[in-house]
């Protein structure tokens, strides 16, 4: 089979793409698998993809507005040679099945294989997998060209829509594999008998949250039995690290930039402190981790904080406002969700809320096997 992968610029539209790429590569099904992902240049999938060992083609894209403006002209601009360009690609590349995980980037290249669709020179199937609670807008005018749209989770209030159908994030197979958290934390240079809280601000870091971290370990001592590992972005990394030595907070705190496979600081963690990205929150149920989250506030239509909400209405999570944010506040509410009986409950209701959303990934694929495609 042959697999087209679209989508990029966080961590949250790249990581589930690779998900999948693994998942249907370890199912015979499927074999021979053959995978292409499609991204920009300058995106975040042009540093991560290749890491994965994923072939990758690029396209011209930029993020969709709404109002007409000069920034409107050159994302007309950018998007119309992405389609064209997407064309050259699908004509060599001949995909049987295309999926999109969202970003910007994905638009050029899903309308591009919907236009040879309709001329009847491919048959491949296309889906979108909604990482988000509510969708951004490059999603939202992607939905009608797919034949499926996969959500990570449903919206209690309002029933399915023809098309959609609840898979969850894929997520890498490293973070189901279980691991102790004693082992963990050894592995990460940590005390395997403190409480650990674990600090993410996601693939780009997090700014507000940096912050937030750097000015509690300066304004307060840390307790004797706690301990952080603050993973700041690498934007920021080394005015952190100037200032973690400042505040000589010592074994207390462990900074580092990035991590390519965070399942070793999941599994450390008595409480991960994160914001509300797809990609973490994908990571964060399928390894039961309570959490005290943080959504981005400049998300397209807020979609964060949807994100948040569901985990905080299942009662896998604390959620604090952006605006809220402070030493004082993360201090409050690292106290309030380090209660045993508090963190307890939050890790039963992670737990509960966790599942394996790869099998749901490849029994929608597995339907469309039967499927050739005849891009000439």
């Amino acid at each position: 089979m042959k697999l087209l992968l679209t989508g990029g610029g966080t961590g949250g539209h790249v990581y589930p793409a690779l998900a999948i790429a693994e998942a249907l590569a370890g199912d015979g099904a499927f074999a021979p698998l053959d995978v292409l992902f499609v991204g920009t240049r300058d995106g975040f999938e042009a540093r991560i993809v290749p890491k994965a060992g994923l072939p990758m083609a690029f396209v011209h894209a930029a993020p969709l507005l709404r109002k007409f403006s000069l920034a409107f002209a050159r994302t007309l601009v950018a998007n119309t040679a992405g389609f064209f360009e997407a064309l050259g690609i699908l004509h060599r590349f001949k995909p049987d099945v295309a999926i999109a995980t969202g970003g910007y980037v994905a638009f050029p290249v899903i309308a591009a294989l919907r236009l040879v669709r309709a001329l009847r020179l491919s048959s491949a199937r296309i889906a979108l997998l909604e990482a988000n609670a509510a969708p951004g807008l490059a999603n939202r005018l992607l939905g009608p060209l797919v034949d499926e749209v996969w959500l990570t989770v449903a919206e209690p209030d309002r029933p399915l829509r023809k098309r959609e159908v609840v898979t969850g994030t894929p997520v890498r197979a490293s973070m189901l594999r279980p691991m102790a958290p004693e082992r963990a934390r050894l592995e990460l240079g940590l005390d395997p008998q403190k409480t650990t809280i674990v600090v993410m601000g996601g693939s780009q870091g997090a700014r507000s949250l940096n912050e937030a971290v750097a000015a509690l370990i300066e304004t307060r001592q840390v307790p004797g039995n706690w301990q952080l590992f603050w993973v700041s972005g690498e934007r920021d990394f080394a005015a952190l690290a100037a200032r973690a030595r400042e505040a000589r907070s010592g074994s207390a705190v462990r900074l580092t930039g990035y991590l390519d496979d965070p399942r070793a600081a999941y599994a450390a963690a008595d409480l991960v402190v994160a914001r509300s990205g797809a990609s973490t929150l994908g990571e964060l149920a399928a390894t039961g981790s309570p959490a005290l989250l943080v959504p981005y506030p400049y998300a397209t239509g807020d979609h964060q904080a949807h994100n948040a909400e569901v985990f905080r209405c299942a009662g896998a999570a604390r959620v604090v406002a952006d605006r809220d944010l402070d030493a004082a506040s993360l201090w409050d509410e690292l106290q309030a969700a380090l209660e045993p009986q508090v963190l307890a409950a939050m890790r039963t209701a992670a737990s509960r809320h966790g599942t394996d959303p790869r099998a749901a990934v490849l029994a929608r694929v597995k339907q469309w096997l039967p499927a050739k495609n005849s891009i000439r």
